[in-house]
Formats: C-alpha cells, structure tokens, sequence
C-alpha cells in the first residue's frame, strides 16, 4: 500500500493529544506540533523508516499555522495520499476543560477563554469542513476518547471504507461529528417494558424485542441499499471514515440495538468488485441512564 500522511488537528482542548498517543500505540510514527512548511521533507525523510506517518498540526503554530493550505497543495501536487482528523467539542466543554487546566487558550490573549475558542472556530473553519473524519469529544474522557481511536485504526488495513456506527441519545444532543442521522423513535420503547427497562440493547432480550418489531426488518433493508449508494458517492469523494448515527430519546435501548445490527450488517460488505466496508458501533451515552 502506498504511503499517505494522516493530519491530526482540531480545536485547542478537544484531545488532539489523546488521538496522537492512541495512534502511536497502533505503530503510527507521530510527530507533535510540526510547522506545517515541513510536511513535505518530514515524509521524504521519513520513507525509510515510517509505514505509517501522522503529524499533529494546530494554531499552537501561530502565523506558521497559515501556512498549511501551501503545504497541502504541494503534497497533492507530488501525489501524495493525506488524510485529515478533526478533533472536536462543544464550546462550554472546551471552556471546562481549559479551566480545569487553568492554563489560557493560546488565541485568547487578554480577552477570555470563549473569545480564543471563537477565533480558533474561524481560523479552522474550511479545514474542519474539508476534514476526512471529525471526532467529538465532548461526551467522552480520555480513556473512552482513546477507545474510539484505537477502534478506528485498529480496523482491517485493506478496507476501503471504514464506518463508526454511533448509537446516541436525543436528550443529550447530536453528535457534531456525524455524516449521517438516523432516528429510531418509531419503534416502540423497551423502556416501557418492566421487564426490560433496567436492560439495555445489548441485552438479547432488548435487542429481539427491537429488531423484530413491527417494519424494524424492512427498515433496515431499505437503509443498507441506501447506505450501497451513499458509500459509492463517499468513495468517489475520496472519504474513507464514515459516522453513521442512530438515535433514540435515551441511548440505552433502541439506537444501541440497532447500531450493533447495522455494524454487524455493514461490516465485511463489498460497496463493489474492489472495495470492501468494515464497521464497529460506538455508544456514546449507554450507562447515562440508569
């Protein structure tokens, strides 16, 4: 497989260390805070001895930060292959988290935290949205955070297409980082079931109740040929990582159930004769409610 550079970068606090050590702990060859201007001679420099390069690229930077869309052209322009990771989170986490730290936001100077946070919002807007996979953070700590990395990089390497089925609560919000939303309030709630209130759609009994409720099959028929086409389009666009999220009200019953069966259904396809899918679901609020 030819060599491809991985970009981790994001908002300041959101845990672009986290994801730099999960990835090191994969055999990925990381490099912290590198001024964007040297891309191109730390992948020549590095072709002998790191497979797998990533580089951890930030406003920490400054005015060298800028100048990173020239790099990237000049690595497209040798054709060589770069991935982009986004970390994210909430405004009000990343303001917790900085004070927490008590350490000040490298862009806030003498304004407040939320003044930093808004301009590095800005300054990273484009790359946010030109990003290969873009991670929340918001609801996860540090462990749960390298969990999740380490699940996506520890994949099979000859997947085409990797997808992060996500299984979420609608009480806590949207993930930010999802490419496509699925609602599952429709089917009826195992919440109501005494029996199956304190379980959740791990358990088989959860998990049967939902799956073979009414049009639940058919549902998820439906959503695999749409998920065929919307694999395709994602390859033509050059996007190997995709979050697909399935939500309930809690994020304890339904969404979990049917995430773990679209993960497994997902998992192994061929979207054609030469590219193959893997999946692993993620649920991000189990354990939330008890």
């Amino acid at each position: 497989m030819d060599r491809e550079i991985v970009l981790v970068t994001g908002m300041s606090g959101a845990g672009r260390s986290t994801v730099a050590h999960a990835m090191e702990d994969h055999g990925w060859y990381v490099i912290d805070n590198l001024p964007p201007s040297l891309l191109l001679a730390v992948f020549d420099t590095t072709e002998r001895t790191a497979d797998k390069l990533a580089v951890v690229i930030d406003v920490r930077g400054r005015q060298l930060f800028d100048d990173l869309n020239r790099s990237l052209s000049e690595l497209a322009e040798r054709g060589i292959a770069r991935r982009i990771i986004f970390v994210d989170a909430a405004d009000d986490v990343l303001v917790r988290r900085f004070e927490s730290s008590r350490r000040p936001h490298p862009l806030q100077g003498n304004d407040r935290i939320v003044d930093g946070i808004e301009k590095e919002r800005e300054k990273l807007r484009e790359l946010r949205a030109g990003a290969d996979l873009v991670v929340d953070s918001s609801q996860l700590n540090v462990h749960q955070l390298e969990k999740k990395i380490s699940e996506l990089f520890s994949t099979v390497e000859t997947a085409s297409l990797k997808v992060n089925v996500l299984s979420f609560g609608y009480k806590y919000g949207l993930p930010v980082d999802a490419d496509l939303v699925m609602d599952c309030r429709f089917i009826p709630n195992p919440h109501w079931d005494p029996e199956l209130r304190p379980m959740n759609g791990l358990d088989k009994e959860v998990s049967d109740a939902v799956l073979n409720a009414e049009s639940v099959g058919e549902f998820l028929q439906r959503y695999m040929d749409l998920f065929q086409s919307v694999g395709k389009g994602y390859l033509r666009e050059g996007k190997k990582y995709i979050t697909l999220a399935i939500g309930c009200t809690g994020g304890k019953h339904r969404s979990v159930a049917v995430a773990e069966e679209l993960a497994r259904r997902i998992n192994g396809t061929k979207i054609d004769s030469e590219h193959s899918v893997s999946a692993h679901a993620i649920h991000r609020d189990l354990g939330r409610e008890r």
